[in-house]
């Protein structure tokens, strides 16, 4: 269908359009961050990055980050976290595992362990259920150190969690008092 360099740049400027600038080739996300399918084909075909349903629903379907999420019936398609822009996801909150983990990159530590994880620009504080996971998402940032999150003291003492469509656990900030160096 199409190679895999062409996926991950398909993936990489939709990621662009549907987290954190639509505006970018002029189409709106509702509240919930939805758009309409083929608006967006019509819209990124005009940009120049030409693709039909057929490539869509495969770029979805074999993102290993399942980053994308159609609708039951396919009309629309959104983003599943990650966004800068103001949205309303419509997560319910969740019990979180005892433990989660946080993949980063050496430089960033002494800032964690003085503030904590923030969420930044970002609606969330991304999370992983296990530590192979957050090893990879550290590793895009240099040297990586995984941290782990005392995510069931923090849920026990009123901090909510969340779990996207494909399975990042979310939460709006990590104090420092939760957080445990994983060596």
């Amino acid at each position: 269908m199409i190679s895999e360099k062409q996926n991950i740049k398909i993936s990489k400027f939709l990621s662009l359009v549907l987290r954190h600038k639509p505006e970018a080739i002029g189409i709106t996300l509702d509240e919930n961050g939805w758009t309409n399918v083929d608006i967006l084909i019509e819209k990124v075909n005009a940009a120049g990055t030409f693709i039909t349903p057929a490539v869509l629903k495969h770029v979805v379907d074999t993102n290993s980050k399942k980053r994308f999420a159609f609708s039951d019936d396919l009309k629309m398609i959104r983003a599943s976290q990650g966004h800068s822009i103001d949205i309303e996801l419509g997560y319910e909150p969740k019990e979180p595992p005892a433990i989660l983990y946080h993949g980063t990159a050496e430089p960033f530590i002494e800032s964690i362990f003085k503030t904590g994880l923030e969420k930044r620009k970002r609606h969330h504080v991304h999370l992983s259920k296990d530590f192979e996971t957050a090893t990879k998402v550290g590793q895009r940032h240099g040297k990586v150190i995984v941290l782990e999150v005392l995510s069931g003291e923090m849920h026990n003492e009123g901090f909510e969690f969340f779990v996207s469509e494909n399975n990042v656990w979310l939460t709006d900030h990590v104090p420092v008092k939760y957080l445990r160096k994983n060596l």
